[in-house]
């Protein structure tokens, strides 16, 4: 299942992936940001578990700024988790 969702208080403003029917994360895209490091993340990310990349990301933060792309990631598998469960 593809999901989109739009960032809040980051540089990207989308965040693009999928998820498998094992909750496994693929094709993670962020759309504006730091191009390499998110390319980073979206490899890292890879083939694994949806719920344990969320809770590694959670709260990270980027300078002074109350979250990160990463945190906004967390959020963002969150809420495509959720949605799974309907």
């Amino acid at each position: 299942m593809e999901f989109t969702y739009k960032t809040k208080g980051t540089c990207s403003q989308y965040i693009k992936f999928e998820l498998d029917e094992s909750k496994r994360l693929h094709n993670v895209h962020f759309i504006n940001g730091c191009d390499g490091n998110l390319k980073s993340i979206g490899r890292l990310v890879e083939g694994q578990d949806a719920e344990k990349i969320a809770e590694l990301l959670s709260g990270v933060k980027c300078g002074f700024k109350s979250t990160s792309c990463g945190d906004q990631f967390s959020q963002a598998i969150a809420e495509a988790l959720k949605s799974m469960k309907l």
